[in-house]
């Protein structure tokens, strides 16, 4: 059963139209809005980003990969609603662009592991892209 992303404590009756976060009340839209992050911006920013400064290439050399997830099945996390709620968490957006930015990355995955929200969501992206994998 899903709780308001806002007060924690009852179940959601909306969805706030600029985040997608889930909250229950008028009260808990009030509280939420001030501090609301639009998703939609964000992930487009980030994606003009991402395909400005990198290219396939740089990124995907096919002798260097052991585990390569397809294109067509990492595209099934940005279908996904479930991924989506979890990316409306600012926590877990800011986990994500510390690891982004660690000059030691598997250590900062390693302390982000530790993060409960930060396991539900490589759990999930684990599962959408083995869901993937077995349909192919």
């Amino acid at each position: 059963m899903q709780i308001c992303s806002v007060c924690s404590e009852h179940t959601p009756k909306y969805r706030c139209p600029a985040c997608k976060i889930r909250y229950c009340s008028l009260g808990c839209y009030k509280n939420h809005k001030d501090s609301c992050l639009p998703v939609v911006s964000e992930v487009t920013e980030a994606k003009d980003s991402f395909y400005t400064e990198t290219t396939e290439e740089e990124l995907l050399h096919e002798e260097d990969i052991i585990d390569k997830v397809p294109l067509e099945k990492l595209q099934l996390l940005g279908q996904s609603n479930e991924m989506r709620d979890l990316l409306c968490n600012p926590h877990l957006r800011q986990l994500l662009r510390s690891i982004d930015s660690a000059d030691v990355k598997d250590e900062a995955m390693k302390a982000a592991m530790q993060e409960p929200l930060f396991v539900e969501f490589s759990d999930q992206c684990m599962k959408l892209t083995a869901k993937g994998r077995d349909d192919s």
